[in-house]
């Protein structure tokens, strides 16, 4: 039975560059949910040689649309939101996947135990993680992969 990131890492991933607006990076998670037949709610982010620098994820998005200062007014039900996610939107298509993109990254490598990539993502918090081999982007595990992964362990 697999192991390691090999196995359960996925080799079809889609990119996008610092320089390409968030409507472009939110076009392409729309294209690679179609293309792939389940939600992506990732994308890596490589600069021009294909080098990864960074991510962008659905989390990263939501946290731009939510207004920054909510906490100093209150609960957001206290606050009147007409037009507010409209104006959000609009403010957010033309920003740089470059300026919201996280860049504190974790990495693995296809040879890294299937038990030490639960560990990180359950103590890191993250549901996915970019796989270097070399230093060359060679796949990506997801958190729903990994579950997967262990349902078919656990039913054998």
């Amino acid at each position: 039975m697999p192991e390691t990131a090999r196995e359960v890492m996925a080799t079809r991933f889609y990119t996008v560059t610092p320089d390409d607006s968030l409507a472009e990076a939110v076009r392409r998670l729309k294209q690679a949910s179609q293309e792939l037949g389940e939600r992506v709610f990732g994308l890596m982010v490589t600069d021009n040689d294909g080098r990864l620098v960074g991510l962008l994820s659905m989390y990263d998005l939501l946290l731009l649309l939510r207004p920054k200062h909510v906490h100093i007014f209150g609960e957001m039900g206290d606050l009147d939101l007409t037009g507010l996610l409209d104006t959000a939107c609009r403010r957010t298509r033309g920003l740089r996947v470059g300026d919201v993109m996280s860049t504190d990254l974790i990495t693995i490598t296809p040879e890294t135990h299937i038990l030490l990539i639960i560990d990180i993502m359950l103590k890191k918090h993250v549901r996915r993680i970019p796989v270097l081999e070399d230093g060359r982007l060679v796949g990506i595990v997801y958190l729903s992969r990994v579950f997967e992964h262990l349902q078919d362990r656990l039913l054998a």
